[in-house]
């Protein structure tokens, strides 16, 4: 028999592709984690927290998650 497609056994990186519908506020957030990680393992030499964010948010606009315009800075 043979398996489906559907069948569940994607790992890993599912924010970039798929056909998956999801809110642009979950796929941006995948993005958002991924770069706090890398942050936290060093990967990026990130001062803060809020850097991370705006680089995942910008990594997520690029891929084409629509999400709202940037905040004005403070």
């Amino acid at each position: 028999m043979k398996k489906s497609d559907g069948d569940g056994s994607h790992h890993g990186g599912s924010h970039h592709g798929g056909s998956r519908k999801r809110s642009a506020s979950t796929r941006a957030g995948e993005y958002v984690r991924e770069e706090i990680h890398h942050a936290r393992e060093g990967k990026h030499p990130v001062k803060n927290p809020k850097q991370a964010i705006a680089i995942g948010l910008s990594k997520a606009r690029r891929a084409g998650v629509r999400i709202p315009a940037k905040k004005k800075g403070s």
